[in-house]
């Protein structure tokens, strides 16, 4: 496979706006981090080995903190809603979604796919921080080089509120809860700047240009802010090969100096990217982290850990094996965790009245159209033969390296011209599912559907296999291969016993360039072609592995 794109030097900016020194290979002494704290003895227990990617699933613009003896990050969601999860850990290993920092994309007609659409906009880097005087967690972020939107919670769960509304937009943006209180933001692209926030957070004091990167290394965006043994850090990626750091001992406007952490380094993801951008944490007992990302379409972009080191004068390394980050390092030794953590896979039975964490919709859905009480209901919200312009499409992330989501539907309250199913959801897309037509009910697989790189429609798909349906139940499956490369499959089958499955049409070819940013995704539909009025119930998803 060419993957020439992961060196590509566009930064996300370009990208929307055309569609609308010291090499980590170099092992330093182990001198420990700059706020060295001894381990605590017994209370420590290290994990067995882990191995990267500590999570196969799409979670890109990493940010990672410590609060206590939890760890939590915060990633991109672009045009799914809610926005901006947030994902919580005791190990830096095993990681859980606990909410979302964004409940609602509220940020235009577009983000609820009323007369404009918001594909590839949205929820972009972010950041994610804890402020001890209040016990309170802030995600900062900015909205279509607008404005920069505030949200903060006293628990990660939420609820979620937002604070403030800010007109400079901090364009990837990293917020650093300073030792005496004071907010600082870190942002840019390529030129990079600190603003200071006032005392509540709701409004901005002060904001400078504090570094200008060099034409040498070209773009570097994705701030993430840190104070450290008194010295202040900016660290910033270069999209998609390279991470750099910049220092300061003079206080949180600089001046910066610039060393580079890696550039060009063999990830642990064969046929992936170079892990990069993402953010550092230090553990209970003082060893540092590095929480990146890995380029891997078709299923997006997925977080590595690795440990690192600091150099005697204050500069961090990324600890490699055999000269490339590892596939496999020993665990971090943490407190023994107080629970596991909820598994990012297995079975839903749409228990209780509220949708779990992991599901979050393609834009914003319509509220009266969807309802779950021990069971998921989706009642037709448009009237479309357009997946993408569709309302009310759930999806879930696809587990790599592959992975089979499993539905029961109920369909015996569609209407004429509805259109219900599971699909592999991305810029080119296809689907199985139940069509009712005036000639009756079928299964049906449709391919061919696709958007340019406006995010435009160019197909909205096209029928090329179909069955007879008896009953008013149906088991579809939709089958991914996520691994990094071109052509990986994706298949679909039906079952009217949920034992015995029947294939249903050819592969869909899943497209991995990069442009669209989000991975595909496994996306639960129902929407009508004719008029509203049908609806279909959901009792069971299962996401299943090898």
């Amino acid at each position: 496979m060419d993957m020439s794109w992961t060196r590509h030097s566009w930064s996300r900016r370009h990208a929307l706006t055309a569609a609308t020194g010291l090499a980590a290979g170099t092992l330093l002494p182990l001198v420990g981090s700059p706020d060295t704290a001894s381990a605590r003895g017994s209370d420590r227990t290290t994990a067995a080995a882990f191995t990267n990617p500590v999570i196969w699933q799409d979670f890109a613009d990493i940010d990672v903190i410590r609060v206590g003896d939890t760890f939590y990050a915060s990633a991109s969601t672009m045009h799914y809603s809610p926005g901006a999860p947030v994902l919580r850990s005791y190990n830096l290993v095993d990681w859980e979604i606990a909410g979302h920092s964004v409940p609602v994309l509220d940020f235009g007609a577009k983000y609820d796919l009323n007369g404009a659409r918001g594909y590839v906009r949205g929820i972009w880097a972010s950041s994610l921080a804890y402020r001890p005087s209040n016990r309170t967690f802030y995600w900062l972020g900015q909205i279509d080089f607008a404005r920069t939107y505030v949200y903060t919670a006293t628990a990660a769960e939420g609820p979620w509120n937002r604070l403030t509304t800010i007109s400079t937009p901090y364009y990837d943006a990293g917020l650093l809860v300073d030792t005496d209180d004071t907010l600082y933001v870190a942002y840019g692209n390529s030129t990079i700047n600190v603003a200071q926030l006032s005392a509540d957070g709701r409004t901005q004091v002060r904001t400078q240009q504090v570094f200008t990167t060099p034409s040498s290394v070209g773009t570097l965006e994705g701030s993430r802010f840190y104070k450290i043994n008194g010295q202040y850090y900016i660290f910033l990626t270069r999209p998609a090969n390279g991470q750099y750091i910049l220092k300061s001992s003079s206080g949180p406007f600089g001046p910066y100096t610039m060393r580079q952490v890696l550039l060009d380094l063999r990830g642990p993801i064969a046929g992936g990217g170079v892990p990069h951008q993402g953010g550092l944490v230090q553990t209970q007992s003082g060893a540092w982290y590095y929480l990146a990302f890995v380029d891997a379409y078709p299923g997006g972009r997925v977080p590595a850990l690795a440990p690192v080191t600091w150099t005697a004068d204050g500069w961090p390394v990324v600890q490699l094996v055999n000269g490339a980050w590892g596939t496999s390092y020993p665990g971090p030794a943490v407190p023994p965790p107080p629970r596991r953590v909820t598994p990012m896979t297995g079975v839903d039975t749409f228990d209780g009245t509220v949708l779990k964490p992991r599901w979050e919709w393609n834009h914003n859905p319509d509220n009266s159209k969807w309802s779950v009480n021990d069971g998921l209901t989706l009642r037709t919200a448009t009237v479309t033969n357009d997946l993408y312009w569709a309302r009310n499409t759930l999806t879930h992330r696809i587990q790599g390296p592959t992975s089979t989501a499993t539905v029961l539907l109920d369909h015996s309250a569609m209407r004429a011209g509805d259109r219900a199913g599971l699909a592999l959801l991305r810029d080119s897309s296809a689907w199985i599912g139940v069509r009712r037509d005036g000639t009756g009910t079928r299964v049906s697989m449709v391919n061919g559907l696709a958007m340019d790189a406006n995010w435009n429609t160019t197909g909205t798909g096209t029928e090329v296999a179909s069955a007879a349906v008896s009953g008013s139940r149906i088991w579809l499956r939709a089958s991914a291969d996520v691994r990094p490369g071109a052509g990986r499959p994706g298949t679909f089958s039906y079952s009217s016993d949920g034992t015995t499955f029947t294939r249903l049409g050819p592969a869909l070819s899943l497209g991995n360039d990069w442009r669209f940013f989000m991975g595909y995704r496994f996306a639960l539909f129902n929407h009508a072609t004719q008029a509203l009025g049908g609806s279909v119930r959901v009792t069971r998803f299962e996401l299943t592995t090898p």
